[in-house]
């Protein structure tokens, strides 16, 4: 769980989670290495994305993709990560307004505990905390502006 900068609403919150040129100015946590070398998303309900990242250790790009259950705009976002086939989390992202900030909530849902188990082993669960700082920085640089 997080927050939204102060001044920030819950519109312009969501925006950063649903508008692709600010989503990729923060998604990929920079102490991982990684680039993003694209996105592209169709942010609706049945719409889909695709990230190619790359890392220097790695000749070939990784690629994440999935598709939108739902998006139901300022308050919640649902969408599968299809790259692990049939033990892909399903992430669910809830936005809320409070007299401050916008709360932020990320759930993640495995298949098994197995396919948790994986994905903690392989770090891909490590980065929220860096994710949401940068959001976080993100939103005052926006809020700036202004």
């Amino acid at each position: 769980m997080a927050a939204c900068g102060m001044a920030f609403a819950q519109r312009q919150c969501f925006e950063a989670w649903s508008k692709p040129e600010l989503f990729q100015r923060w998604w990929v946590p920079q102490s991982f290495g990684l680039s993003l070398l694209s996105y592209e998303a169709d942010i609706r309900t049945g719409g889909a994305y695709r990230l190619l990242m790359g890392h220097s250790s790695s000749e070939q790009p990784m690629a994440f993709f999935g598709r939108y259950i739902e998006v139901t705009p300022h308050s919640r976002l649902v969408w599968t990560n299809d790259e692990g086939g049939e033990g892909g989390a399903i992430t669910t992202v809830t936005f809320e307004e409070t007299n401050v900030a916008t709360r932020v909530v990320v759930h993640e849902h495995y298949s098994s505990k197995e396919a948790l188990d994986d994905a903690m082993a392989s770090g891909s669960t490590s980065g929220w905390g860096e994710q949401f700082e940068q959001l976080d920085a993100l939103i005052v640089a926006l809020d700036a502006k202004a």
